[in-house]
């Protein structure tokens, strides 16, 4: 089973700039997007209903043009749900849960903690929530997370960790979440298989910054441990264009009856 992330800052925008064509070469099982922007009644017809795929919109309720996920998928899930169990999270379009027979799959555009004091704190609850949300659900069956979290999590996650240490997206008690999620014993699949510093999913676009690639790892592919023997390959593809964020990929295995 494959299955992708992107946070495509813009749907509309990111199928003017060869998203379908890419979508097509990707030939995955589940597409997770995020920040798509948009809502479904906005988008041409053949942007809505893809041949061999369905998809879930859940944009926001709150603020247009704003947030928002969706999902497209060819293997159909057991169920799906589109926000965590805590009122205070729901509206903007942040998460799809997705139930197959071995797994959940979260699809989430965790928040941005920059815009202030209450925003930073917004997001670390909604990490708190999720995080426990993630551990009711996984007493049933084992969970595969992906998406934007937000936040780089090491000093190898980014270009420059000296000069953002102040800056949300690398605060200390954002890093520090994200310990306790993998403590929790969630593990970060790209890690896996690649120890190599340079390896990013977003990059501002100022200062030609993706040209020198001076970029943060923000975009993860995250699975429960009792996942782990699963896990084919777990990859980024930084040659995808057409976001500010690129595409990242996971690929998973099951035997009969998994």
């Amino acid at each position: 089973m494959i299955i992708h992330s992107w946070n495509v800052n813009g749907f509309r925008a990111v199928v003017g700039k060869g998203f379908w064509d890419w979508f097509q070469q990707a030939d995955s099982d589940v597409v997770c997007l995020q920040e798509i922007k948009t809502r479904p009644d906005q988008l041409n017809q053949e942007d809505r209903i893809v041949h061999g795929y369905q998809v879930f919109w859940n944009p926001s309720r709150l603020k247009q043009g704003y947030s928002g996920v969706a999902a497209f998928y060819r293997i159909e899930p057991q169920s799906i749900s589109r926000s965590l169990p805590d009122e205070r999270f729901q509206g903007e379009g942040r998460l799809i849960l997705l139930e197959y027979d071995a797994f959940f799959l979260f699809n989430v555009y965790f928040p941005n903690g920059q815009m202030s004091h209450e925003r930073l704190q917004f997001k670390l609850d909604f990490y708190d929530s999720f995080l426990e949300y993630a551990q009711e659900l996984r007493g049933k069956k084992p969970i595969v997370v992906c998406g934007d979290f937000n936040t780089a999590h090491k000093e190898i996650d980014l270009k420059n960790p000296k000069a953002n240490e102040d800056r949300s997206g690398f605060l200390p008690i954002e890093r520090q979440w994200l310990d306790k999620f993998i403590s929790h014993g969630y593990i970060d699949t790209f890690r896996m298989f690649s120890q190599e510093p340079d390896q990013y999913t977003w990059w501002t676009y100022r200062f030609g910054a993706r040209s020198r690639n001076a970029g943060w790892r923000i975009d993860y592919f995250f699975v429960s441990e009792e996942l782990k023997n699963n896990v084919v390959r777990s990859w980024i593809e930084p040659h995808v264009m057409g976001s500010d964020h690129c595409p990242i990929g996971l690929e998973l295995k099951f035997q009969p009856g998994d």
